[in-house]
C-alpha cells in the first residue's frame, strides 16, 4: 500500500520556489490548486479520501529541487505537480525514473522537457517557444516592425528566444538586435538606453520578473515609449505592482482563457469556488494551478482501484481530458498537453486585460 494510502490522504507533492526570484506567481498558483482539491475535499473527497498538496520550496535552486523531490517521493506522493523552472525540473528528471513517479502541469515550457518526450511528464501549458512567437506575432499584428530581443542568459531565456526568433521569421522581419544580460546581475541600465536611442518600437523582455522590472523601469526613464511584451512567467500580481505607474500597456502572454471570462466553464467554475472562499478574482497563475489541479483529481478517478503511482501513468497515457473547455490529450508518444496561448495588456487598473 501507498504511503499515502496509508496515511488516509492522497498526498500531491509541489516542488517549487516558494521563496526567491519567482515566489509570488508559485504562492498564486498553489493558492488556485488548493482552491480546486479543498473544493473537492468537501464533498468528500476520492473515494473518501482527501487530496493533499504537500509543499517544499527547492528556491528556484536544481540541486534543492532534486533533493526535495527525493524527499516527497520516499514520503509517498502520488505525483508531482507545478514545478517551475527549467533547470530546477530538468533536475527531477531522475528522480521521476527512480520513483516511476510521474510530473504533472510543470509550470515550464522549456523544449527539453517536450523533446525527447518524457515519460513521466505530462504537460498542460504551451512551449516557451509558442508563447514568444505569439508574442511576437501581436506585435506585428498592431504594425510593429522595429522589434528587439532581450533576454536572459540560461536555459529559459534561450529557449524562449529560439522561439522569438521564430515568430519574426514567420512574420518575415528581423530582429533589431538580440541582447542578453546575466540573471544574478542584470545591470540592464544601459541597454535600455541603447534601445531608447535606437527608437526600437517594441522590446520581447524574456527574464525573471525582477530583472523586466529592472528593465522597464530603465527602458522609460531613458524616455523610450516601445511597446514591451514579456512572457507568462511574470503573470502576476506582484509584477504588477512592483512596476508601479510603468505597468500599463505591458503585454504579457497568457497560456490559459481570460480569468475574468464567465463564457468559459474552467474559468466560470474557479470564479465560483473563488467568490465561495472569498476572493473575488483569479490571477493567470491561480487559474493555471486550477487547471492543474482538475487534471490530477479527473487522472486520479480515472485510475480506478488502483490509487497508485503506477496507476496514475497508466490513466494518464491515452486520456483524453476536458478540463472545462480545454482539452487535453495525452499518448504514449506525447505529452504535449494544450497548444492555447493568447495575449494580455496591463490595463489602468492593474489587472490583466484581452
Amino acid at each position: 500500500m501507498d504511503a499515502a494510502l496509508a496515511q488516509g490522504a492522497l498526498r500531491i507533492g509541489m516542488v517549487a520556489g516558494f521563496s526567491g526570484p519567482v515566489a509570488s506567481v508559485v504562492q498564486e498558483s498553489a493558492e488556485g490548486a488548493r482552491l480546486y482539491f479543498d473544493a473537492v475535499n468537501a464533498q468528500g473527497g476520492i473515494k473518501g479520501q482527501n487530496i493533499e498538496l504537500v509543499t517544499q520550496d527547492d528556491k528556484y535552486d536544481p540541486a534543492t529541487a532534486a533533493a526535495a523531490a527525493k524527499s516527497l517521493a520516499s514520503q509517498g506522493v502520488l505525483a508531482l505537480m507545478l514545478s517551475r523552472g527549467t533547470g530546477p525540473t530538468e533536475s527531477m528528471l531522475p528522480v521521476l525514473k527512480d520513483n516511476r513517479l510521474p510530473l504533472i502541469a510543470p509550470a515550464t515550457g522549456a523544449i527539453s522537457l517536450y523533446e525527447p518526450i518524457q515519460p513521466y511528464v505530462f504537460h498542460l501549458r504551451a512551449s516557451y517557444q509558442r508563447e514568444a512567437e505569439r508574442a511576437v506575432r501581436h506585435l506585428a499584428g498592431i504594425g510593429v516592425k522595429r522589434i528587439t530581443i532581450v533576454q536572459v542568459n540560461d536555459p529559459f531565456g534561450n529557449d524562449a528566444g529560439k522561439g522569438a526568433i521564430k515568430g519574426l521569421d514567420e512574420m518575415k522581419l528581423r530582429a533589431m538586435s538580440h541582447l542578453r544580460f546575466d540573471r544574478n546581475r542584470p545591470d540592464l541600465a544601459p541597454t535600455m538606453q541603447a534601445i531608447a536611442k535606437a527608437n526600437i518600437e517594441a522590446v520581447v523582455f524574456i527574464g525573471p520578473a525582477y530583472a523586466v522590472v529592472e528593465g522597464v523601469n530603465a527602458l522609460r526613464a531613458a524616455g523610450s515609449t516601445a511597446h514591451v511584451a514579456t512572457l507568462s512567467n511574470n503573470a502576476s500580481a506582484d509584477f504588477v505592482k512592483a512596476l508601479g505607474e510603468n505597468a500599463r500597456g505591458i503585454i504579457v502572454t497568457q497560456l490559459f482563457p481570460y480569468e475574468r471570462s464567465t463564457s468559459n466553464p474552467l474559468v466560470r467554475e474557479a470564479l465560483a469556488l473563488a467568490k465561495a472562499a472569498g476572493r473575488h478574482e483569479l490571477t493567470p497563475a491561480q487559474l493555471e494551478g486550477f487547471a492543474a489541479a482538475r487534471l490530477v483529481v479527473e487522472a486520479i478517478k480515472r485510475a480506478g482501484k488502483d490509487l497508485s503511482r503506477e496507476g496514475l501513468l497508466k490513466a494518464l497515457d491515452g486520456a483524453r481530458i476536458d478540463l472545462g473547455g480545454l482539452q487535453v490529450h495525452y499518448t504514449e508518444k506525447d505529452h504535449t498537453g494544450l497548444e492555447f496561448t493568447d495575449v494580455s495588456i496591463v490595463g489602468p487598473d492593474g489587472k490583466f486585460w484581452r
